[in-house]
């Protein structure tokens, strides 16, 4: 299979039909709690987490497939109990949600990364990793990229997560509810550092990340519509229409492929599919995801 560039799909993006933003934070977002706690210097947008509050944004409107993206400098120094959040996520208790989490920690501990993945209201499916890079010193891109065939979590383009469509083997996959995107950070020390035995030092805050590169490449799905015309308006349908449809997007090519395994063996520190305490038996999408790594 001949390598492909998710970069080099933005020529693509400008040639078909489908929302294409990148834009200023305000053009695509809006505050959701704790205004005060938001402010921006030109093109950066700095979140802060105090002993009063958190805070966070959320997007103006939600999309039914695509690619956001964002870049985030992450609390410097001792962030121990806070969790900066970015993520995508539907409404209501069924709802379909794609999680980044990152957990702080202490002065000179690497943060945690934890992804996750709810479908119908159902999550445990965390998976947890320390970054090859130090993501307090300097911004990097983090998106989410879905389609109908998977879902996959990058890091300056380096896929360290993919979730497939497994409905042939009757597992749900989310693909009939749009979603916002969103992002936060909060104090979660009941848990968030070294599964809460380390708690938040408020005398360092207050805790502050930063953002820019605010991106949205999906069909936007405007309230009034009902979420069935939605899948129908936001899919190609064998037409080319959209990128996101495109083969090429169907899954990892080969140079891809090698990035998440080497992701996985030098990276991950927690994966639910290993989890047998929590699952005696592995879940069934957990076995297929095996099978796809060991075989690429």
């Amino acid at each position: 299979m001949v390598c492909f560039n998710w970069v080099s799909l933005s020529f693509v993006m400008l040639f078909m039909v489908g929302l294409v933003s990148s834009a200023k934070f305000e053009e695509l977002y809006q505050p959701s709690w704790a205004f005060d706690h938001l402010t921006t210097e030109g093109e950066i947008l700095r979140m802060k987490l105090d002993h009063l509050s958190g805070t966070g944004f959320q997007s103006k409107s939600k999309y039914m497939f695509g690619k956001v993206t964002v870049q985030i400098k992450l609390v410097e120094g001792d962030s121990a109990g806070t969790v900066t959040a970015f993520y995508m996520s539907s409404d209501g208790p069924t709802h379909n949600e794609f999680d980044f989490e990152f957990l702080g920690n202490t002065t000179g501990e690497p943060y945690t990364v934890q992804t996750n993945v709810y479908v119908n209201g159902v999550g445990n499916r965390e998976q947890r990793l320390k970054l090859w890079f130090d993501p307090s010193k300097d911004f990097h891109s983090y998106s989410i990229m879905w389609n109908q065939r998977q879902v996959v979590f990058l890091v300056d383009e380096t896929p360290v997560r993919v979730h497939s469509n497994l409905e042939h083997r009757g597992i749900p996959y989310p693909k009939d509810q749009p979603m916002g995107v969103y992002s936060s950070i909060w104090n979660a020390d009941d848990w968030a550092t070294q599964g809460g035995l380390v708690k938040t030092d408020w005398s360092h805050a207050p805790f502050v990340a930063s953002y820019k590169g605010f991106e949205i490449n999906g069909c936007a799905c405007p309230a009034t519509v009902a979420s069935a015309e939605n899948t129908r308006r936001c899919s190609s349908n064998g037409q080319k229409k959209y990128w996101w449809d495109e083969p090429v997007m169907s899954e990892l090519n080969v140079h891809q492929s090698h990035q998440l395994i080497w992701v996985r063996a030098n990276h991950m520190v927690y994966d639910y599919c290993t989890d047998t305490a929590r699952f005696p038996v592995a879940p069934v999408e957990c076995q297929h995801h095996q099978h796809k790594t060991n075989h690429n």
